[in-house]
């Protein structure tokens, strides 16, 4: 006797998935349980949790030697989730599951003892990956169903129990299945936040310096003492940025289903506000881990990575930011191979003018000259440069809090932002580009020409600053975001002047 079975799966490489055939063979010999295919310690216990979910279900299989390879060997499968294609393997090889009723199916899924079929993470990937190969449906845990549902074209079953899937290919028995629409759901989202600028009294050029990293998608730093409002603002920046497009929300929501934080309905219909407490380590920043997944900054892409207290975070773990700033992506190595992982994000981040918040108000600061330079020195030059807009949060007054006059809102901030995305959106059309600070330095040339007087102006401030040549570019690309905003073509006098002022001092930084 000599049985065969296969079955496809997927495993979760970074956040991607890589399809994987589960091949089992039944053949006469000594009863056995082997597995092979270069498998994490998990995977190999899975033959232990397939046996008894089975015997369980009411199947009571003859003692044969059962051999299980999971295909490709080269990638190193982790996680439980291959217990339910292992388990559809099995039955098929033993006759119980017709094969060609599963072809074309994926199956995932971690299996209790008693039969059940529990959540697993990375679902949205792996359909993804299925309807790109071309099969025809998927089997996945009901818990999961409104994750993979969002992925058309498409059929996604979920199944709580292993009985539900053998019953669904043996009789006449079938699956749940639901389908959501991902336009209808990002469409149909509450576009109301409760954080809204409205709530900022003040600060009028603070909040100007997050129009403008809003609109072209720049790093920002708020320097300033303590209660002036600088997390505040921060936290309303995402209010102001333009809505998901469904390539970016199945994007993200990617991303979150690796790291097992997806919300409950199954996809992510707003952009991602990250703010990890500054004593996150390197590996939970950049993500890592034997088996690598998302870090912080992963978490945060195509959204708002804010960093408060930015000189308290350890200098070694900032300095790691600056490769995804500059590229957009992280990659991390192991012995398995290396991982790309997204990272794409706007950095937000704010710091006091000293350890005690106070300097330069010698009244109540007592920190020395030396003192305070180390402090803001925690942050090095290169970190800094990457930096487009530095901007300084005032000590508020007791009459500004008090003041009636009504403040914008995020709404008519927002939809300033939107006419400067459209504007890029039609100029970078066919390009490589999105916003503005993604223009590298030989498109400078192309898409931000200077006149005569501005070049003039820009050679000055360049000499007078000692601005590196990263400083000067970035500069430059914050004066064609004010021109965007102001609906300019050309950028002019003024809207070099007011990038300028968006750099600081050789002692700030």
């Amino acid at each position: 006797m000599n049985l065969f079975g296969t079955v496809k799966t997927a495993a979760i490489c970074g956040i991607q998935s890589r399809l994987i055939s589960v091949e089992a063979d039944v053949s006469s010999g000594l009863p056995g349980f082997s597995m092979v295919g270069y498998l994490a310690s998990e995977v190999r216990e899975a033959q232990d949790r397939v046996r008894t979910a089975l015997r369980n279900s009411g199947f009571s299989l003859s003692p044969r030697k059962i051999t299980v390879n999971l295909a490709p060997a080269d990638i190193r499968k982790s996680g439980s989730g291959f217990d339910l294609p292992i388990a559809v393997a099995v039955m098929t090889a033993y006759g119980i599951i017709p094969q060609e009723a599963i072809n074309g199916f994926l199956f995932a899924g971690e299996l209790g003892l008693d039969g059940s079929i529990r959540e697993i993470h990375g679902i949205l990937g792996m359909v993804l990956e299925a309807k790109h190969a071309g099969l025809r449906a998927c089997v996945i845990p009901e818990a999961n169903l409104r994750e993979g549902a969002v992925v058309d074209g498409i059929e996604v079953y979920g199944a709580s129990h292993f009985l539900e899937v053998t019953n669904h290919f043996i009789s006449t028995e079938t699956l749940k299945k639901v389908h959501i629409n991902i336009e209808e759901t990002l469409s149909a989202k509450n576009t109301e936040r409760s954080l809204d600028f409205a709530d900022i009294c003040g600060q009028g050029t603070v909040k100007r310096a997050a129009e403008i990293a809003a609109a072209g998608m720049h790093n920002l730093l708020i320097s300033g003492p303590p209660g002036s409002g600088k997390s505040m603002i921060a936290q309303r920046i995402p209010s102001i940025l333009p809505p998901l497009s469904v390539e970016e929300s199945l994007e993200i929501s990617q991303i979150h289903s690796v790291a097992g934080i997806l919300p409950g309905s199954g996809i992510l219909t707003e952009r991602p506000f990250r703010m990890p407490h500054h004593t996150i380590t390197a590996a939970a920043l950049t993500g890592g881990g034997i088996v690598p997944k998302p870090g912080e900054i992963s978490l945060a892409h195509r959204g708002v990575l804010y960093l408060d207290e930015l000189p308290e975070f350890q200098r070694e773990t900032l300095e790691i930011l600056r490769q995804p700033l500059e590229e957009g992506e992280v990659w991390i190595s192991r012995n398995g191979g290396q991982y790309v992982f997204p990272a794409d994000f706007m950095l937000v981040a704010s710091r006091n003018p000293c350890k005690c918040g106070y300097y330069p108000d010698r009244q109540r600061c007592r920190c020395s000259e030396g003192e305070v330079r180390r402090y803001l020195h925690r942050i090095s030059r290169p970190l800094l440069d990457r930096i487009d807009l530095h901007v300084e949060a005032q000590q508020m007054k007791f009459d500004d809090l008090k003041r009636q006059t009504p403040q914008e809102s995020s709404r008519r901030i927002r939809e300033r932002v939107l006419r400067a995305h459209e504007i890029q959106t039609n100029r970078y059309r066919g390009s490589a580009f999105r916003f503005n600070s993604q223009l590298t330095s030989s498109a400078l040339e192309t898409y931000c020409p200077l006149g005569a007087q501005e070049e003039q102006r820009m050679r000055h401030v360049y000499e007078q600053k000692q601005m590196t040549a990263r400083a000067y570019h970035r500069m430059l690309k914050v004066a064609r975001t004010i021109a965007d905003l102001d609906g300019s073509d050309q950028i002019e006098m003024r809207h070099l002047s007011e990038a300028v002022f968006y750099r600081p001092s050789e002692f700030l930084m």
